[in-house]
């Protein structure tokens, strides 16, 4: 008998719960004074998960989807992007698109549901967010694609959850990078639960990393709750695509430590247990960790920052509410260059409802 093939997944972790290495930093790992300012990053997704789930409570934002618990995970995706660099989010990776000069207003508007949200104060070249899950992959991997009959030295990074890894959009995303040996790193981002449906109950693959083996991608497994590992991750990945070695996919293990959004109740589906246990592995208590015993981070700074984080969220929260609802036509702009019709009865009747009401 002879082999076709063998694999094997590499898993990176240096951070370990508790907050001590388990492993020695690589080579390229930022020193801890350049940490702290993505741990402060950190703080900041916390806050504003925080006040935006006391918006929707208060019937002030739709329904909203948290990232409670993936800080890590986004926050080093985003540090290892350029800023020429294109990203193409799913809904949820608001750490990321901070970093890369996306405002909280904007979240805020999306989820509010005003599709100016989605007019990104960051980069203009970045993506707007998908719903229909996975979907982006296959807008990043067609940015690939553009750059590389280019020549630019540009990465397309594209993230989605463990569900969306077993769409038929990641896989073509997939093969197509792979094919075409394109700058293109999927994330997958495996919090445990595709909204009620465990990771196990819908692949029967041992790793979401080995998804791109088929494709030719490298395949890299990640704890997400480690930053080092996180940014060693994407350090590898960005360095493979920028110098012509083709694509990446790689698994960030998290927690979704919240329901997946307002709109769920993730009691009924999960026990408490498995929330306490997740809580026992969240990134913001191990790097704090780390942290402090490196000397450079103490708890009146974090309370200092915390309240800063919250003034700047709060500029930004009422940048929101006190923006101008769009008039009830908006909604049929830019639809078509020469609008249909029947559109423009619709619009027609939509105003003049308006004005009755």
């Amino acid at each position: 008998m002879s082999v076709a093939a063998t694999f094997e997944i590499e898993y990176l972790q240096y951070l370990g719960p508790d907050g001590t290495l388990v492993a020695d930093l690589p080579p390229e790992a930022l020193p801890a004074a350049e940490i702290l300012p993505l741990f402060k990053q950190m703080l900041m997704v916390r806050t504003f998960d925080t006040k935006a789930i006391a918006l929707q409570r208060t019937g002030k934002l739709g329904t909203y989807a948290a990232s409670l618990g993936h800080e890590a995970t986004h926050i080093g995706i985003g540090a290892a992007m350029r800023p020429e660099d294109v990203f193409a989010p799913s809904y949820r990776e608001y750490g990321a698109q901070f970093m890369r000069g996306v405002k909280p207003r904007d979240v805020l508007m999306y989820w509010g549901g005003d599709e100016r949200g989605n007019d990104f104060s960051g980069p203009k070249h970045d993506f707007p967010w998908c719903v229909p899950i996975a979907t982006q992959c296959l807008h990043a991997a067609g940015a690939a694609l553009s750059f590389k009959l280019r020549g630019e030295d540009r990465v397309a990074v594209t993230c989605c959850g463990d569900g969306g890894s077993s769409k038929t959009d990641t896989y073509a995303a997939i093969n197509s990078a792979g094919a075409y040996a394109l700058p293109f790193i999927q994330c997958i981002i495996n919090n445990g639960w595709a909204i009620s449906v465990p990771r196990k109950s819908q692949t029967g693959a041992k790793t979401l990393a080995q998804k791109g083996l088929a494709g030719g991608l490298h395949c890299l497994q990640v704890d997400g709750n480690d930053l080092f590992a996180v940014l060693e991750g994407m350090r590898r990945a960005m360095e493979r695509a920028r110098s012509g070695g083709g694509g990446s996919v790689i698994e960030f293990m998290t927690y979704r430590l919240h329901d997946h959004t307002t709109a769920d109740d993730a009691r009924r589906y999960r026990d408490e247990a498995e929330v306490k246990d997740g809580w026992t592995r969240e990134p913001m208590t191990r790097l704090r960790t780390w942290l402090t015993a490196q000397g450079v981070w103490d708890e009146a700074q974090e309370t200092a920052w915390i309240e800063e984080c919250g003034q700047m969220v709060d500029v930004e929260i009422n940048a929101y509410l006190e923006c101008k609802v769009q008039p009830v036509e908006a909604m049929f702009d830019y639809l078509y260059a020469d609008p249909p019709a029947d559109l423009l009865e619709q619009r027609a009747a939509a105003i003049a409802l308006e004005k009755r009401s």
